[in-house]
């Protein structure tokens, strides 16, 4: 089965067994996650969630995603060279079940 769920402001296309990364969830590594909006279900669209229908997932781990490099720079001026970083928290779920 093949669902469209939305975490977090995304959205994400999984199937049973993927593994996506999203942002990131107070809960423990090794829980159990429902995502309960659902806005795809195999061929059926929602108006805008599917009712009745649940994603299910398991926490597999947190993390912090690369560095992402922020450069700003104003031309002959030496003294405005920033250099900025920023690293997002994710949390990784496998798809245990669509249904």
């Amino acid at each position: 089965m093949n669902a469209v769920i939305k975490v977090g402001g995304k959205q994400y296309y999984v199937t049973e067994g993927s593994e996506i990364y999203v942002e990131k969830l107070n809960v423990s590594a090794g829980d159990k996650v429902v995502f309960d909006q659902v806005l795809m279900l195999d061929s059926k669209i929602g108006n805008p969630i599917v009712s009745n229908a649940k994603v299910e997932g398991e926490v597999i781990k947190h993390g912090k995603q690369k560095k992402l490099v922020i450069f700003k720079y104003k031309n002959k001026n030496k003294s405005s060279r920033k250099k900025q970083g920023h690293r997002q928290p994710y949390t990784k779920v496998k798809i245990t079940k669509i249904g």
